[in-house]
């Protein structure tokens, strides 16, 4: 078999010159800043959205509050506690070095309980644990201040999931749901509220 080649046409010169090599760097550096700006733009796009959608959950859980908040003590009343004082807006419990190491979004009290209630939008089996935490720390913060009153736990959600409800109830939490336009709360039968 024989061997066939083709032929390549002589050159031009118009090879590369030492020019077009430098011309076609500047190009591609050109490129890489409109690229590299491009990104800056998306980051800084990136991060608006996220302080926005930050912003916003801030304040679907301010709005949740508000909802819970003006008839939370009524109902608990017709339950019996009697609370006389509620404190709206964040109960911060501050550790030794005068950092926050805790907040309660809502706390009722009377001379003989606490009532420590945790506001969701729809709670998470997350937020169960940290609101068990949030009353070890309040009980902890109540007995250096010599306050033996019972302290006991709610959460409440505009949407609760099964799980999360069941979970709420097994750790001895009021459930509070939203129920039309107002909030009630949920005792199952043999419900018994947990004491911290």
């Amino acid at each position: 078999m024989e061997a066939t080649f083709t032929e390549r046409p002589a050159p031009t010169g118009e090879g590369l010159t030492f020019e077009k090599v430098w011309a076609m760097f500047q190009e591609t550096d050109r490129k890489m800043w409109e690229t590299d700006q491009r990104f800056k733009k998306t980051e800084a796009f990136l991060k608006d959205i996220g302080r926005q959608i930050g912003g916003l959950n801030n304040s679907f859980g301010e709005l949740a509050e508000h909802l819970v908040a003006p008839g939370i003590a009524e109902k608990f009343n017709e339950l019996g506690h009697h609370f006389d004082g509620i404190a709206e807006g964040g109960y911060r419990i501050f550790g030794e070095k005068g950092k926050v190491i805790a907040e309660i979004d809502l706390l009722l009290e009377n001379g003989d309980c606490l009532m420590a209630v945790e506001v969701k939008a729809k709670p998470k089996m997350k937020d169960i644990e940290h609101h068990i935490k949030r009353l070890e720390i309040l009980r902890e913060h109540r007995d250096k201040k010599h306050d033996s009153r019972k302290i006991y736990g709610a959460i409440a959600g505009a949407v609760f999931g099964t799980e999360e409800k069941e979970a709420s109830i097994a750790a001895g939490f009021y459930v509070i749901e939203q129920s039309g336009d107002t909030m009630k709360i949920d005792i199952p039968d043999g419900f018994v509220p947990s004491e911290w």
